[in-house]
């Protein structure tokens, strides 16, 4: 290889080296911050920018995504000095490059370290319980501590999201039987207000079932009523009817003679039927007054008036 063509290689790589330090591509969504003999010149966004080599320097890049970065677990003592393990993701975004580069040195960590130390603070005003209750509270306080912390650094806190609360060993054991005792008082609650309410529907049932089984002897005996004067209507219309077919019987011809016959044939029967029933028998003095007694009856029915 001859000297000229060492030196023409030479020259090749130069003028690629210099192409290289003259154009520089910003991706999307990314700035850099160019700097002039050392200082700061302006910040390019995205697109082909050329530079003046050996003069121009990239000094730092950011990217303007969200990004989500991890808070390392921190032990933290509560209002009721319970020790407890948190730990919690942060979401920033850089919206100056130029504070971001020159305001601080590392704003990653100075923000992940001010939401370590925020979050002491907010949980050394909780008890314990109210820990697990107040996420959305704990989560708003950081973000608005970091954020007016962060904005001389040109970042932005969007969010900030508390991912584990770790109380010791001894604590969730004792949490644990709280809530097992709690699960149990309830169940038992739960099974009391049952019995309760079923002794309720038994008595609200035999309630129901008396009432119905005396109105339904109520209306037993409203029927037997009913049915008994019913009857005893029945047995006076039938009596009167008698009567009366008896008294137009007497008024017709012979009517009497049946009526005289009648009366003999049951005066005998009931005599007879006295002398079967006792011992001693009393006849009358003179056997013509049975004759004499039915014509008293029959002068009695004779002169009864007439309708």
């Amino acid at each position: 290889m001859t000297p000229g063509s060492i030196i023409l290689i030479f020259l090749i790589i130069f003028v690629i080296y210099l192409f290289a330090k003259t154009v520089t591509i910003v991706p999307q969504k990314s700035a850099f911050i160019l700097e002039r003999l050392g200082k700061y010149k302006t910040t390019l966004e995205a697109g082909f920018h050329v530079l003046i080599p050996f003069i121009d320097n990239i000094a730092y890049k950011h990217s303007l995504k969200e990004r989500a970065v991890d808070v390392p677990p921190q032990v933290c003592i509560t209002k009721d000095n319970i020790s407890v393990e948190v730990d919690g993701i942060l979401y920033l975004q850089v919206v100056d490059p130029k504070k971001a580069s020159y305001g601080i040195n590392d704003f990653q960590f100075a923000s992940t370290q001010l939401a370590q130390t925020t979050m002491r603070s907010v949980i050394g005003k909780l008890e314990l319980d109210r820990t697990f209750e107040e996420r959305e509270s704990m989560n708003g306080a950081i973000v608005d501590a970091v954020d007016r912390a962060s904005d001389p650094w040109g970042v932005k806190v969007t969010r900030y999201e508390v991912r584990n609360i770790v109380p010791p060993q001894s604590i969730k054991d004792a949490m644990e039987k709280h809530m097992r005792a709690e699960r149990e008082k309830r169940a038992t609650i739960a099974e009391s207000e049952g019995e309760r309410q079923a002794k309720m529907n038994v008595a609200e049932g035999d309630k129901s079932e008396l009432i119905q089984r005396s109105e339904g002897e109520k209306q037993k005996r409203i029927n037997e009523a009913q049915g008994l004067a019913s009857e005893i209507e029945a047995v006076a219309n039938a009596t009167a009817k008698g009567i009366r077919e008896i008294a137009l019987a007497i008024n017709e011809k012979g009517g009497m003679n049946a009526v005289n016959l009648r009366v003999a044939e049951q005066y005998i029967g009931e005599f007879g039927k006295l002398a079967k029933t006792t011992n001693t028998l009393i006849i009358p003095s003179n056997l013509s007054d049975i004759s004499g007694m039915i014509a008293t009856a029959m002068e009695v029915i004779k002169d009864r008036p007439t309708k």
